[in-house]
């Protein structure tokens, strides 16, 4: 059973930087997409970065620039730095993974991580 566990969330003001981090276990993919998506409240679902088995990584416009994702192979975690935050970033983030190869690993394709975590909260205040 696929568990990813988020965390490192929590409140800052803007032009700050937090570290999400995001344990995966049970996950033995060889070729995959792990990514970061976020949910704010009464908006939708939005891709935020995600990185594939190789190391290729995609941003959403919203945040190129100033978020990096980075995955650590050994420690089955992933991780996304964020930077210069503004309070539009305020949202629950999720990580989560594929089960569809890696194939179309995109931001904007964040729908095909089918397996994500609880998430952990992200408050920006201006």
């Amino acid at each position: 059973e696929v568990q990813l566990v988020e965390s490192g969330g929590g409140s800052v003001q803007a032009g700050g930087t937090l570290r999400l981090s995001c344990k995966v276990s049970g996950y033995t993919n060889i070729n995959y997409c792990m990514g970061w998506f976020r949910q704010a409240p009464g908006k939708e679902r939005e891709g935020v970065a995600v990185i594939d088995s190789s190391g290729r990584t995609n941003y959403a416009d919203s945040v190129k620039g100033r978020f990096i994702i980075s995955q650590d192979k050994a420690k089955n975690a992933l991780y996304l730095q964020m930077n210069s935050l503004k309070p539009e970033d305020t949202a629950m983030y999720y990580c989560g993974v594929d089960h569809g190869g890696g194939r179309y690993c995109q931001a904007n394709n964040y729908f095909l991580l089918t397996s994500w975590g609880k998430g952990t909260q992200v408050s920006i205040s201006s």
